[in-house]
């Protein structure tokens, strides 16, 4: 049960921070920015790494989860479970959310700026790097284990910042999904639960063929 308390507090942490920051910005008429809130998703991201990673892996996505699996680091059987840990985490940052800021109607969902093939397209290939990223720093020397959570962070803040204005960086289908059903807004959500899955296994395969013993 740590595990999957870990995940649900690391996502809860991750939805209330990340989602919650867009919604600050919007109550006080973008005084963030969009740089801003890139460096609360990428900080938040590299704290819940070094709390949490020893305890769950901090996977905090579902696309993750089933990615680890397919590359078979990760048991089938404990999938599902972290799955609802995951989706729980989220929804309850969402409510919280929507209980403090009432006034708010899109709680920090993903739309598209343009159109929904644009946006499934960088969706996909924004996660494919994160995914790709996360597979090769949890590899190899202990030294790159020790800074994975800077790497990934960073990758996220990257994404954040050029991806937001286009699709709104999802990269997580439980990010986009909790706030989706709290604000009762489920417009363009499908691109946001195919694109992760299709950009994160699609990184397994790539890390497969990229990834030898000598490379450790």
């Amino acid at each position: 049960m740590k595990k999957y308390t870990a995940e649900f507090i690391g996502t809860f942490i991750l939805i209330f921070a990340g989602t919650g920051c867009v919604v600050v910005n919007e109550q006080l008429g973008g005084h963030l920015g969009l740089t801003g809130i890139a460096m609360v998703w990428g900080f938040a991201i590299i704290a819940l790494i070094y709390a949490f990673g020893d305890i769950s892996g901090t996977h905090l996505n579902p696309a993750v989860t089933v990615s680890f699996a397919v590359d078979k680091r990760f048991e089938w059987k404990e999938v599902p479970p972290y799955l609802i840990a995951q989706f729980a985490g989220a929804l309850s940052a969402s409510l919280l959310l929507h209980f403090l800021f009432p006034e708010n109607k899109t709680l920090g969902i993903t739309q598209p700026s343009g159109s929904e093939t644009q946006a499934f397209i960088m969706e996909a290939v924004m996660t494919f790097i994160l995914m790709l990223v996360i597979l090769r720093v949890s590899v190899g020397a202990k030294e790159k284990g020790i800074t994975a959570g800077i790497a990934i962070g960073g990758t996220v803040w990257v994404l954040v910042l050029f991806g937001g204005p286009v699709c709104g960086t999802g990269l997580n289908p439980t990010r986009s999904i909790a706030p989706a059903i709290v604000a009762g807004n489920f417009q363009s959500l499908w691109l946001y639960i195919v694109a992760p899955f299709a950009g994160a296994l699609t990184a397994v395969f790539v890390h497969k063929f990229l990834h030898t013993p000598e490379n450790n």
